[in-house]
């Protein structure tokens, strides 16, 4: 899987289960804050095409916002858990599983650009 793919799956999950209606009126508790997810979603699925052609500045502010979500996300899961609220802790988990999915391949199309750069280095020294 490319990052791209992985930061466009990320965006549409975190827009479809914490979209608000869902997010908030199936909460126990509602907050507003069950909105933030959706927010970093749209944010996200607006950096695709940067992130899709590579583009090294969105790419890292894909990078930041995926990895601000995944620890923002700590807070609702334990708070979930707390309350034994499993249809919000499985919301929860899948929104995290998708944003360390995202990070992983992030970072690995990261490692492959450096080794690209400096295999190329080398052949042309």
């Amino acid at each position: 899987m490319k990052a791209a793919i992985a930061n466009l799956l990320n965006a549409l999950v975190l827009i479809g289960l914490g979209l608000g209606l869902w997010g908030y009126f199936g909460s126990g508790t509602p907050s507003a804050t069950a909105f933030i997810p959706v927010g970093f979603g749209v944010i996200l699925l607006g950096c695709h095409p940067g992130v899709r052609k590579e583009n090294k500045v969105v790419a890292h502010i894909a990078v930041l916002l995926t990895l601000i979500i995944l620890v923002a996300l700590i807070k609702p899961l334990t708070a979930a858990v707390g309350r034994d609220d499993e249809e919000a802790a499985a919301r929860v988990t899948v929104m995290m599983v998708t944003s360390l999915v995202a990070m992983f391949f992030f970072i690995k199309s990261f490692v492959d650009v450096r080794r690209a750069r400096a295999a190329a280095a080398r052949a042309s020294a």
